[in-house]
């Protein structure tokens, strides 16, 4: 099958219509619809329907996206390898991770942790849980990090780390006067929710749904920086994980409430695609550097069985 039939069906759902997606190709729109009316003949089946200035995808094409994808990934890996070019990795991780952690691990393994056949031409994308989740089950990423809050195994996964989760608010902020906070007090006050799900479902863990039912939460979708701003602005509390956030306690701009019951450390899961050909060898590289790189190795070395040091 040709390439350019295949590049022109995911151009098409990646941007939407035929005129978005040979404008991203370079071709004429006359062009890309030949070639998708070739592709569906090959394949004895409709893939698109075209609905006025957009097209959307049969049944049939969603199930052909991802192996699509698969194809004209190896079709890049050979062209890499045939030039002698490293490995290209897509790497995918929320931003409570990008924030701090994830730059020093790739840059651990760029210079020195990892050996040299293991490097690779990484790609880092920065967003939510759920745009990470339809990327990497859309074969858009290679490998994702998140904090395991719920995580849905879409792939080969495993444990490299752990993190504390901390309750902060504005040093201003009635609660930060308090020596211990309950829960029930906790809930009294407004909270700062990163992304929906997430910090809810820590809290449901802990305190129990029932209790959770009478709190207010406020979504802050998409910064946890902006999160942070209102935070320390005095506007709520918020539960983040503790690289998040630990720039702001240490310079005093937040500060950490002391809760009466203890909240568990939340694991940093990573997954991965499976055939990713010379790749393979990076992403082995990169978990290993990232579990040397754990925040909370104690936790980790208590979680296998050994006790901490």
């Amino acid at each position: 099958m040709d390439s350019r039939y295949v590049r022109a069906f995911v151009a098409v759902h990646d941007h939407g219509g035929i005129s978005s997606a040979a404008q991203a190709l370079g071709y004429a729109q006359s062009s890309v619809s030949a070639q998708l009316k070739r592709l569906e003949a090959e394949l004895g089946v409709a893939v698109l329907v075209r609905a006025g200035t957009g097209a959307v995808l049969t049944e049939a094409g969603r199930r052909l996206l991802p192996h699509a994808r698969e194809a004209l990934d190896l079709e890049e890996r050979m062209h890499r390898a045939v030039r002698g070019d490293r490995p290209r990795l897509r790497i995918g991780a929320q931003e409570s991770l990008a924030h701090v952690w994830m730059p020093d691990v790739l840059a651990a393994l760029e210079y020195g942790a990892g050996r040299a056949e293991t490097g690779a031409d990484v790609v880092l994308t920065v967003a939510d849980r759920q745009t990470l989740e339809r990327a990497f089950g859309a074969g858009e990423l290679d490998l994702v990090f998140q904090y395991d809050n719920g995580v849905r195994a879409l792939g080969p996964h495993a444990v490299v780390g752990h993190d504390r989760s901390v309750l902060v608010a504005a040093p201003s902020h009635p609660l930060a006067r308090e020596e211990v906070v309950t829960a029930r007090q906790m809930l009294r006050h407004e909270f700062l929710v990163a992304e929906a799900g997430c910090t809810s479902e820590m809290l449901v863990d802990r305190f129990g749904r029932d209790l959770l039912e009478g709190a207010r939460l406020a979504v802050v979708q998409g910064s946890v920086s902006a999160l942070l701003r209102l935070a320390g602005y005095g506007h709520g509390v918020s539960l983040l994980p503790e690289l998040a956030v630990g720039r702001e306690l240490r310079d005093g701009e937040l500060v950490e409430l002391r809760l009466a019951e203890r909240l568990r450390p939340v694991s940093i899961v990573a997954q991965w695609r499976s055939r990713l050909g010379p790749a393979e060898q990076a992403v082995r590289a990169l978990l290993d550097v990232a579990r040397r790189a754990d925040p909370l190795p104690e936790v980790t070395r208590m979680v296998h069985g050994a006790p901490a040091a």
